[in-house]
């Protein structure tokens, strides 16, 4: 069903419960504009983020929405919904306040959940995520571990893009800790990715780590 679609479905079900008195009604309601609202809620938050992305200006309100992203996506049982919403739940508190402990259970959920329904995307995200907590801690073998998982989870998926941006993360892991000649593997590898799907930001991506590591 289409968003119009729903709407107009809660404005018969909203019929349905003020004049022809069918009380049942108001729980279809609920559940119709539930299922509006959810998705809705995430696609302005990820706007909001990725604002933030490119000014670097906090907005709570990117919280507030995916927090309720997670709430309605529960209420729906609609788990994929809920492991991508407390993804971007930890997100907030990893990438815009900088805080990976806050981050990770909302990661540790959302890797759960996504995979009790076979949500690879959502399953490469979290843990992706989880493998950068884990750098950041020095806990360097895990994180190569989580990271390495995301790559995997993407290639199987056909998520080009996505693929390309875990290969510059593996890079840049493999330089902090000391190798160089598998950092610039990773890159190739990355570049050869993202040429092929046409991911042109990431190729920025990986030019910079290029100078980055070589300096």
């Amino acid at each position: 069903m289409q968003g119009q679609d729903w709407i107009e479905r809660a404005g018969e079900l909203f019929e349905a419960a003020m004049f022809g008195g069918d009380t049942s009604a108001l729980d279809q309601s609920d559940e119709v504009l539930d299922s509006v609202e959810a998705p809705l809620a995430m696609a302005r938050g990820k706007v909001l983020h990725v604002r933030f992305l490119n000014d670097r200006e906090e907005n709570t309100q990117e919280l507030v929405l995916f927090e309720r992203g997670a709430e309605l996506y529960e209420r729906l049982g609609d788990a994929s919904g809920e492991a991508d919403a407390l993804f971007w739940v930890g997100c907030w508190h990893q990438v815009v306040k900088g805080d990976g402990v806050a981050g990770r259970p909302y990661f540790e959920r959302s890797y759960a959940l996504a995979k009790s329904v076979d949500d690879r995307m959502t399953m490469s995200y979290a843990i992706r995520h989880l493998g950068f907590t884990d750098k950041d801690a020095g806990r360097f073998d895990q994180a190569r571990e989580r990271l390495t998982e995301s790559v995997t989870l993407r290639r199987e998926i056909g998520f080009g893009p996505g693929e390309a941006a875990g290969l510059v993360a593996l890079a840049y892991l493999a330089a902090e800790t000391g190798d160089p000649a598998a950092a610039f593997h990773h890159l190739d590898e990355a570049q050869s990715v993202a040429e092929s799907c046409g991911a042109k930001s990431v190729l920025g991506w990986i030019e910079q780590a290029r100078t980055h590591i070589r300096s």
